[in-house]
């Protein structure tokens, strides 16, 4: 009997297939898709928007381009390489500079340069992963061409909504 072969093709920021829903009895306007790599051609580099939601849990998507500002989070989140090489660099916050109300969900903007000890960095490539401690400031940078980073975050003030423009509505 001959097994049926498949053939597993990943995207980039440069060659994707737009995906899409097959709706058979139903409002394509009931569903979300996106693609995470058209969603990243057109952002600016490390803006966060939210292509995957439920309830307050987020999936950003960033642009990876240059080196991003730093950023820290009262909770722990998870950066996914896409595509591209990233460099994630880390500093333990002092407590001043930690973000001290659990309230407030998601990413935030670190206030002026990171105080606080070097954790050192991580290098990652097309599917690595990357834990981002809470109370921990982040930065990326991207190695070469634009990258593609997945974050597993809660929805928060720098999370970008763009549904009209990224979802399929017909």
């Amino acid at each position: 009997m001959n097994q049926p072969t498949y053939t597993t093709n990943f995207g980039s920021i440069e060659r994707f297939e737009k995906g899409g829903v097959q709706i058979i009895d139903d409002n394509v306007k009931h569903y979300a898709f996106s693609n995470c790599f058209e969603i990243a051609k057109t952002a600016r580099p490390y803006e966060r928007v939210v292509f995957g939601q439920n309830q307050i849990y987020v999936l950003e998507v960033l642009r990876a381009e240059g080196i991003s500002p730093w950023f820290t989070c009262a909770h722990d989140e998870f950066a996914l390489d896409m595509d591209g090489e990233i460099e994630v660099h880390l500093i333990k916050l002092d407590a001043p500079q930690q973000v001290a109300n659990t309230e407030n969900n998601g990413a935030v903007l670190v206030e002026g340069t990171p105080r606080g000890q070097k954790m050192g960095w991580m290098k990652l490539g097309r599917g690595h992963q990357a834990l981002l401690p809470k109370n921990t400031a982040y930065q990326f940078r991207s190695v070469g061409k634009p990258g593609v980073l997945v974050v597993q975050t809660c929805k928060g003030e720098l999370s970008v909504e763009r549904w009209a423009e990224i979802c399929q509505t017909a």
